[in-house]
């Protein structure tokens, strides 16, 4: 795991686990967010969003946690990446998290009550088509996501 994708849903908890895996690994984190979004929650437009992410991929280790929905240009990071995550959470869980956390926009909603209808098949023919190689872990459950990042902890000790 040098080159991580972590995916899902809104409010999945993909920040949380890329900081875990991070201290976990020591390999950096990339929260994509806070790179993302300009001032007034307005959307970098996607050509540039793209060169930023051919500089970020760059580099020879990360872990990059975001998923943008249709704002995204995901095959951009995609490609380079060896470790694919998706946070393949409910519904109810992550809106609830969400409403837990902040305000969020309608747009937000939207995309969250849509996304294993519309983004997710996009999503995983996308990965499919750019990431053929990458190693994909689609968790569905926190259990799952504990026994992964037990797993990763193992790992990384010996």
């Amino acid at each position: 795991m040098k080159r991580v994708v972590i995916l899902g849903r809104g409010a999945s908890g993909k920040s949380t686990l890329a900081r875990r895996l991070g201290e976990i690994t020591r390999v950096p984190v990339i929260e994509l967010d806070k790179l993302f979004w300009l001032p007034g929650l307005v959307a970098t437009p996607r050509d540039q969003w793209a060169l930023v992410q051919q500089n970020l991929v760059a580099e020879g280790r990360w872990i990059m946690d975001g998923d943008l929905g249709p704002y995204d240009v995901i095959e951009v990071r995609l490609r380079p990446a060896d470790t694919i995550i998706l946070l393949d959470f409910s519904l109810v869980r992550c809106a609830w998290r969400a409403v837990r956390r902040s305000r969020e926009r309608a747009d937000f909603w939207r995309w969250l009550l849509a996304y294993r209808r519309q983004s997710r098949p996009i999503l995983m023919q996308t990965i499919a088509n750019h990431a053929p190689s990458a190693e994909l872990r689609v968790l569905r459950h926190p259990a799952a996501l504990r026994r992964f990042v037990a797993e990763v902890a193992r790992e990384s000790r010996s």
